[in-house]
């Protein structure tokens, strides 16, 4: 289901989910859960803390002295 979710699946495989996924309803909500959590998880941010960074940088500037 995730590699569906992510469009990695090849394209007979996809036709096959998708087929279940109008037959199962309980398949199709789960599916529909992923998706939403996926667009979630999407949105979040991705970069570190600036704080993070600077205690990072300053770790390494002295690591090898």
């Amino acid at each position: 289901m995730l590699r569906y979710v992510y469009n990695e699946l090849p394209a007979d495989e996809q036709h096959e989910v998708e087929d279940a996924l109008l037959h199962d309803p309980a398949l199709a909500v789960a599916c529909a859960d992923l998706l939403l959590a996926q667009r979630t998880l999407d949105h979040l941010a991705r970069a570190p803390r600036s704080a993070t960074t600077a205690t990072i940088l300053q770790y390494a500037s002295t690591f090898m002295r």
